[in-house]
């Protein structure tokens, strides 16, 4: 049994990790200050004896004993991350630095959730771990894309200079149950509008494309990277590489609920990538042959059931 400690635990993936590790038989140390997660995600772990919740701010120094350390904590929606940019930096950055500082400490291997945001707007297609990005860092997304982009280059220099043994994946676009029907993710968006035969709005002509990985499929590849040598620390693409448009996504989401929505047209935000779509050839070779298991149609279905029930309560 080890010890592990989840920042951003009761966020959307950090309440099904933490699910993960103890269903594996560990012991799980849910850290979250509620700025986006919410307690109902994880509610229902509390009765189980070798789960921990602890209500606290990565910004700042927190001292545990732990075996591994998961830093999932930062809002990762553009609503919730442009909603307060500075708190974003400020979770991404110096949450880093106070992890890492814990990891070294006490010794235990760290993985940092990173973002295929740090390719910003790519120039190449698909997006190779080697690519080092295409990104405004004074735009409205740079809160988000910049943070991330710090966190990793702070996690590289305390495993030079400190020995810290890290990891490092970059999730590409992620959806499934425990998703919040406000964050603003275009999956979420539509499932919620279909379901209410409300217009689905689509932004820019509906020809940008997205990659969408089911839950489940990114949360077994971060727990096999954890599991990795500490010979390999990344970056590692976690993320499906079937490309949709917007227009399939939204037709498919209209055919599954078997909604009457229209769709409607609105301007492009700024800076929103025209494509992503991520290289996964390192994480089939590095990481035991993962690749993603569930398809689209299939995750939309379980997806859209919860929003129905969410909805309906």
């Amino acid at each position: 049994m080890k010890r592990i400690l989840v920042t951003g635990g009761a966020g959307f993936v950090g309440s099904h990790l933490c699910e993960r590790l103890l269903n594996d038989g560990n012991e799980v140390v849910c850290m979250d200050n509620y700025f986006t997660g919410k307690k109902q995600k994880i509610v229902h772990l509390l009765d189980n004896p070798y789960f921990e919740l602890i209500r606290h701010d990565v910004t700042m120094p927190y001292y545990i004993e732990v075996d591994e350390i998961y830093n999932l904590a930062c809002p990762a929606s553009p609503v919730h991350y442009q909603y307060n940019p500075i708190k974003t930096i400020k979770t991404s950055v110096m949450g880093a630095v106070n992890m890492l500082g814990l990891a070294k400490r006490i010794r235990a291997k760290i993985l940092q959730a990173s973002t295929s945001e740090v390719y910003g707007d790519p120039n190449i297609h698909p997006q190779t771990e080697d690519y080092w990005g295409h990104v405004n860092p004074i735009g409205i997304r740079s809160c988000y894309d910049e943070g991330k982009r710090c966190a990793e280059s702070l996690f590289v220099n305390y495993h030079a200079q400190n020995k810290v043994r890290i990891k490092i994946i970059r999730i590409f676009n992620t959806y499934g149950p425990k998703m919040e029907p406000d964050d603003g993710r275009v999956v979420s968006n539509f499932i919620v509008q279909a379901l209410q035969n409300k217009d689905i709005t689509i932004f820019g002509d509906g020809t940008q494309t997205r990659s969408f990985q089911y839950v489940s499929d990114l949360v077994e590849g971060m727990v096999r990277m954890m599991a990795t040598g500490d010979d390999f620390t990344g970056p590692v693409n976690i993320g499906n590489p079937g490309e949709f448009t917007m227009l399939e996504l939204a037709q498919n989401i209209i055919g599954l609920s078997g909604s009457k929505s229209k769709m409607i047209y609105l301007p492009l935000p700024e800076d929103d990538p025209s494509q992503r779509q991520p290289d996964i050839t390192l994480a089939k070779e590095k990481l035991g042959g993962w690749e993603p298991k569930v398809p689209l149609r299939k995750g939309l279905v379980k997806t859209i059931e919860y929003f129905d029930q969410l909805l309906s309560e």
